[in-house]
């Protein structure tokens, strides 16, 4: 009888049993894919009781687990045959998979053949790269020259290949070269012969004779074009004197116009080329540099009625970047001109789309946001944020921690090629961010922010979240509570004078996180320092915080001379003083005599207001 009872029992058991482990699973099933930041707890659970195989196979792979799981015959499955070093079934299940360039690589050792398969089927691939720089003969050259003529040992390959090459072959061998700065190799390989169009402009290194003779010879080209804009970019008379050189029809050309309105002795000639050419690169310079000459002569007037010129095709297409300049300084020339609702309307519409950086920082501190006029304590690292390149493959990679092989999949699938668009830039900084290559990692980052079109919020959210993510926060944040500066303003310089990379040398010698010259870097520390020393994350960070500190103290806290100070020296800033500091300091900071300090106080204090707190545009 008991038995009888007892069976039922058993059933409901299992029958419970059975329901929770379904509605384990079914919850599971909800919960987003996993990344670096899902607790391990949580990863097991999804690799053991997930009903999708596929997101079993993610968290066996961001626990590091590539023995004893079902991987099929998916991207995932390459990676993990690949980390297992498993060569022959790699090549032979997934051949189409970008890791099977490593196979080919390494297979290739016995059988030289597969170095041209690895170069023909993967291009791009760093593996196809370092098999090119092993072999001899012109073939690998071009090659290298094509796609990787920045890996290492490939200048040397490049220039060596040019003693054999044809005429046609030494023009593409010296495109390589001289598309990474080697200038004087790329000449020597051409030996004599004219260069084509691409390898001239480059090769003109911005001198306006070598300018001029390429849009001459080559007025069709695209290279003709750039030669062009950066011939009207350049305010030498010597430019000057080339564009006046040209043939008629490009006089009439945008840049060329606004080069000459920007010398013309009166505004109007600028109005005219903001009104026929509102969405040209041209106009936009041409109209900031006009403005901020009214502005620094007085004249609010004519600064403004620059500044509203272009009308919905400038805003339309103007890069977000400079519509924050734009937008503060039709605020403050409104200002000037006692509009005090108006101007106040231009602050808050900026903070609401571009609240970041240093137009950001001066508009809150004009509504009064801002406390003191200086930024608070830079909050702690944040969370993972996904890719979003547009390439699921390579998105999906990275959301699984293997940024390397996220970062070959996308080489693969560009051949190469540069990124141009502010999407591409973001996705290829941050992958060459996450491989070690942090300088020019950090520097797309950059420029993808400068280069953002209006109309892609959500993309700008995600730009500034990912630029101005703190790194080296351990020395940073160290030193900052040491010698008690702002750990948002050592962030800020930090990131200006290194992008963070603690091996930096300028050319001038300065060194480290902070770029501190030898001889400051000795009289802080009390004794000269060795090179492995001023490298040295924690003790440069506490040196240029000391630094900076004093700085802070000689103007009494004020940021803006503190930082000009840092970067042309006390004695220039003090020079300086009279020239309206204490009423208009934006117009201080524009009337600095040298570019180069100019752009340095804005960059860095723009990084300090955004690495204070996170500061993201609204998004409708």
């Amino acid at each position: 009888m008991g038995l009888v009872r007892l069976s039922p029992l058993l059933a409901a058991s299992g029958l419970g049993t059975l329901a929770v482990l379904l509605l384990a699973r079914g919850l599971l099933s909800r919960i987003p894919g996993p990344n670096p930041g899902t607790p391990p707890a949580l990863l097991a659970l999804q690799q053991r009781w997930a009903l999708d195989p596929e997101r079993r196979r993610e968290a066996a792979l961001l626990q590091g687990q590539t023995t004893n799981q079902g991987w099929g015959r998916g991207p995932l499955a390459a990676v993990a045959l690949k980390q297992q070093e498993l060569w022959q079934p790699l090549l032979r299940r997934l051949p189409n998979e970008p890791a099977s360039a490593d196979a080919l690589y390494a297979l290739a050792e016995q059988q030289p053949r597969l170095r041209d398969t690895l170069l023909r089927r993967w291009p791009a691939h760093p593996a196809a790269l370092a098999a090119a720089v092993s072999q001899p003969g012109v073939g690998p050259a071009l090659h290298l020259a094509r796609y990787g003529a920045r890996w290492p040992g490939a200048q040397a390959r490049i220039s060596g290949a040019c003693r054999q090459a044809r005429a046609n072959q030494r023009q593409q061998l010296a495109l390589g070269l001289a598309g990474i700065g080697a200038l004087g190799p790329a000449r020597t390989c051409l030996g004599g012969l004219p260069p084509q169009p691409q390898v001239a402009l480059l090769l003109a290194d911005g001198k306006p004779a070598q300018l001029q003779a390429l849009i001459t010879a080559h007025p069709a080209s695209a290279a003709a074009e750039q030669a062009l804009r950066q011939l009207a970019d350049d305010p030498s008379p010597e430019a000057g004197s080339a564009l006046a050189g040209l043939p008629g029809a490009w006089q009439d050309h945008p840049a060329v116009r606004a080069g000459a309105a920007l010398r013309a002795t009166d505004g109007s000639a600028a109005l005219a080329v903001l009104q026929r050419w509102p969405a040209d690169p041209a106009s936009w310079e041409l109209q900031w540099q006009r403005a901020r000459r009214d502005a620094l002569a007085g004249r609010w007037q004519a600064a403004q009625q620059l500044l509203a010129a272009g009308g919905p095709r400038l805003e339309r297409t103007q890069p977000v970047a400079l519509q924050a300049r734009r937008r503060f300084w039709l605020g403050l020339s409104a200002a000037q001109l006692g509009q005090t609702r108006q101007a106040q309307e231009h602050w808050r519409q900026l903070l609401r789309q571009y609240p970041g950086g240093y137009y950001g920082w001066r508009a809150a501190t004009r509504l009064g946001l801002a406390p003191n006029g200086m930024p608070a304590p830079a909050a702690a690292e944040p969370r993972w944020t996904p890719l979003n390149s547009g390439d699921a493959r390579v998105d999906q990679l990275w959301r699984l921690g293997q940024p390397l092989e996220a970062w070959e999949a996308w080489r693969s699938a560009r051949r190469g090629q540069p990124p141009t668009t502010s999407a591409a830039l973001q996705a290829e900084g941050r992958l060459r961010e996450a491989i070690g290559d942090g300088w020019a990692g950090l520097g797309q980052q950059e420029l993808a922010a400068l280069r953002l079109p209006p109309g892609q919020c959500r993309l700008q959210q995600l730009i500034e979240t990912n630029l101005y993510r703190p790194r080296q926060l351990g020395p940073l944040a160290a030193a900052a509570r040491q010698e008690q500066v702002p750990l948002s303003l050592l962030l800020g310089v930090a990131k200006q004078e290194s992008r963070f990379q603690s091996g930096v040398r300028s050319v001038v010698g300065a060194a480290g996180l902070l770029q501190l010259m030898p001889e400051t870097a000795a009289e802080l520390a009390g004794r000269p320092l060795s090179d492995a020393e001023l490298d040295e994350p924690a003790r440069n960070a506490r040196l240029g915080g000391r630094y900076l500190g004093q700085l802070l103290q000689r103007w009494d806290g004020d940021p803006l001379l503190a930082v000009a100070s840092y970067n042309a020296g006390p004695n220039a800033v003090a020079r300086w003083l009279p020239n309206g500091r204490a009423t208009i300091p934006e117009l201080w900071v524009e009337a600095i005599p040298y570019p180069e300090t100019r752009h340095y106080v804005k960059t860095v204090l723009g990084n300090t207001w955004s690495f204070a707190k996170p500061r993201r545009p609204e998004c409708t």
